[in-house]
């Protein structure tokens, strides 16, 4: 079985490399740089990261990444960001990595993808695919959390899940992978679908997401 976190770890990083630190990327005013400088300190340092979760600490954060990429210059970045986190990280561990980085790595993947010209959607492993509608369903309850709708996901194969309770429903379809970048707030970029009663879909496309 494919580790896909490790695959989208070393796909993303041959990437970055090959776009350079100045390319655009789908994280607001992001550049390549921001995005490589945000995934190692994400995984190495705990106390620049707190800004990642701690809108307070957000500045902070920006310092301990604008550091990094001074030090290291951005090929450097990308390197250690391919190398993996340090020896003490819990993620060393092949079940932490999974857990933690498969969606991560997928989602910060096409957010670079996706804003180049000319893109189109990747044909994922089954296996991936699958991997990814669990996520949806055990994660959508909290990054839905704020529709004031409900919201039913469903894939092209019929299968569906409900990950926010209520009445109008929306019906969020199309690919896990497409879901999953829905619910992550690439909604521009997604190529799921909404459907349901208008005041479901308005309620969703309005919705705040992610964490």
């Amino acid at each position: 079985m494919t580790d896909h976190a490790r695959a989208e770890r070393r796909a993303l990083a041959d990437l970055l490399d090959t776009l350079g630190p100045d390319a655009p990327t789908l994280c607001a005013d992001w550049t390549t740089s921001d995005l490589a400088a945000h995934l190692v300190i994400r995984e190495s340092d705990p106390l620049g990261a707190a800004g990642i979760l701690l809108p307070p600490l957000a500045d902070k954060t920006k310092e301990h990444m604008a550091g990094l990429v001074g030090r290291l210059g951005y090929t450097g970045v990308v390197d250690r960001f391919r190398q993996g986190p340090p020896t003490w990280s819990p993620a060393r561990l092949p079940v932490v990595d999974r857990a933690a980085n498969t969606v991560e790595f997928f989602v910060h993947h096409e957010d670079v993808r996706r804003a180049q010209p000319d893109w189109t959607p990747r044909d994922l492993p089954n296996d991936f695919e699958n991997l990814l509608w669990r996520r949806v369903g055990s994660a959508g309850r909290m990054l839905f959390r704020r529709s004031a709708a409900g919201v039913l996901v469903a894939r092209p194969d019929g299968a569906t899940a409900r990950v926010r309770k209520g009445e109008p429903t929306a019906v969020l379809s199309g690919r896990p992978s497409e879901i999953t970048l829905y619910m992550f707030g690439r909604r521009g970029a997604s190529r799921a679908e909404v459907g349901g009663p208008p005041a479901a879909v308005q309620a969703l496309a309005h919705a705040p997401l992610g964490v």
